[in-house]
C-alpha cells in the first residue's frame, strides 16, 4: 500500500481538519465521560476530589436509587409511551400529508404547499397555541403533545420532494391493474419510501424523546411528567429527598449523573443502526428521477 504524500498546502490543510476533530472529540467526549465515570462513584468522593476522570472507588449504588424510585421509573415510562404513539402519529400523517401534496392534479395545491411553508417560517406564538389547546379541552392530556407537534413543516417537504422523485409510471400500472389511491400508496410508495421513512421516524423519535416544553406547558400532573421534565426537576434543584417503600431517597450527584446517562441511553443504542439512512434518505429525494 503506498503511502500519501501531502504537498505543503495539503499537508497543513490535513493538519488543520485532524487538530479540529480531535478538539471536537475532546469537547464533546470529556463531558459525556465525565459523566459516565461520575455516575459510578461514590457521594464522598465526588465533593471531596473536586473535579476527576476515573474514580478510585466504583459503586452502582446510584444506579440501584433510580430502579427503586417510582418517579423515575414512571417517567421513564411515559416518555416511552409518548415517543411510541407519537412517532406513530407524526409519520402517519406525514407521509399522508406528503403524498397528497406531491399528486399535481389535486385541487388547491398550491396554497396547501404554502400554508405549509408559511408554517414553517411563521409559528402561531405561545399564547394562541395555549389557548385552542385549552378549548379544545386537551390539557393534562397527552394528545396536546401529539397534535400540537403532529407534523413537522421540514419533514414533509422533504418528503413530498421524495415522492414526486418516484417515477409516475409505477403508478399508471398499478391503475392499469385495477389498484385505488390506498392501495399504491400502501404497497408501492410506501415501499419505495422506506429510507426517507426510517430517517423521519428517527427524527420525530428524537424530538418526542426529548420533548419538554409543551409538557410543562399542557400538562399539570407530576405523574404525566416525560423523563427530561423529571430531570429538569432533578438537576436544577438541591439535593433534596423523596419517600418510596423502601425509604428515603437522595438526589446524590452521582444519582443525577446516573438519570441523564439512563435517560440518553435509548436514543445512543438505537442510532447507530438507523444512522446509514440518513444520507440515502435525505439525498434520494433529490436525486431520484
Amino acid at each position: 500500500m503506498k503511502a500519501l504524500r501531502y504537498r505543503g498546502s495539503d499537508l497543513l490543510f490535513v493538519v488543520c481538519v485532524y487538530s479540529f476533530l480531535l478538539l471536537s472529540l475532546l469537547v464533546v467526549g470529556l463531558p459525556f465521560f465525565y459523566v459516565i465515570t461520575s455516575s459510578f462513584t461514590t457521594e464522598h468522593e465526588y465533593l471531596s476530589r473536586g473535579f476527576f476522570l476515573i474514580p478510585r472507588e466504583w459503586t452502582i449504588e446510584a444506579y440501584g436509587y433510580l430502579l427503586h424510585n417510582r418517579n423515575f421509573l414512571q417517567a421513564f415510562e411515559n416518555s416511552i409511551m409518548i415517543t411510541f404513539f407519537g412517532t406513530l402519529i407524526n409519520i402517519v400523517l406525514t407521509s399522508l400529508m406528503a403524498y397528497g401534496l406531491s399528486k399535481s392534479w389535486l385541487k388547491g395545491r398550491r396554497l396547501l404547499n404554502f400554508m405549509v411553508l408559511f408554517s414553517m417560517i411563521f409559528a402561531g406564538g405561545l399564547i394562541p397555541t395555549y389557548l385552542v389547546t385549552r378549548e379544545l379541552g386537551l390539557l393534562n392530556s397527552y394528545w396536546a403533545l401529539f397534535l400540537n407537534s403532529a407534523i413537522a413543516p421540514f419533514n414533509l417537504i422533504v418528503m413530498r420532494s421524495f415522492f414526486q422523485a418516484i417515477p409516475t409510471e409505477l403508478e399508471e400500472a398499478a391503475k392499469i391493474d385495477g389498484s385505488s389511491e390506498y392501495r399504491i400508496f400502501v404497497q408501492i410508495m410506501l415501499p419505495l419510501s422506506l429510507p426517507a421513512l426510517a430517517t423521519f421516524t428517527l427524527f420525530y423519535a428524537v424530538f418526542n424523546w426529548n420533548t419538554y416544553f409543551y409538557a410543562i406547558l399542557f400538562l399539570n400532573n407530576s405523574s404525566d411528567w416525560p423523563l427530561q421534565v423529571f430531570l429538569r426537576q432533578m438537576l436544577i434543584e438541591s439535593d433534596q429527598s423523596m419517600e418510596a417503600d423502601a425509604g428515603m431517597f437522595q438526589y446524590t450527584p452521582a444519582v443525577k449523573m446516573a438519570a441523564v446517562l439512563v435517560s440518553s441511553a435509548p436514543l445512543l443504542v438505537v442510532y447507530p443502526f438507523l444512522q446509514k439512512y440518513f444520507n440515502k434518505g435525505m439525498l434520494l429525494g433529490s436525486v431520484k428521477g
